[in-house]
């Protein structure tokens, strides 16, 4: 019963989830390292106007967003650094 109530609150956080906006974002110049973290604590630090500096609307509750985005981020880490850095790969799936 707790998996399930887990698992259900998982995917309800995705639709909302910080890092999950900042992944389609593509505004230049916007933060790639730890997006949706900076996204969160940007606005619970009264910051205004994420939409032009992330290119990504804030959660409504970031401080509920805040453990899932930096979950997420750490797990992106990787892709994130290397996108930062000019890497480019291409990923397709399917068959």
């Amino acid at each position: 019963m707790r998996r399930a109530l887990l698992g259900l609150l998982v995917l309800a956080q995705l639709g909302g989830c910080a890092t999950v906006r900042t992944l389609d974002a593509s505004k230049p110049g916007a933060p790639l390292v730890y997006a949706g973290t900076r996204l969160d604590w940007y606005v619970m630090n009264g910051g205004c106007c994420p939409l032009d500096r992330f290119g990504a609307e804030a959660p409504a509750y970031p401080r509920l967003d805040l453990p899932g985005s930096l979950l997420l981020d750490t797990l992106l880490l990787p892709l994130s650094v290397l996108t930062a850095l000019g890497v480019s790969f291409n990923a397709t799936g399917g068959l």
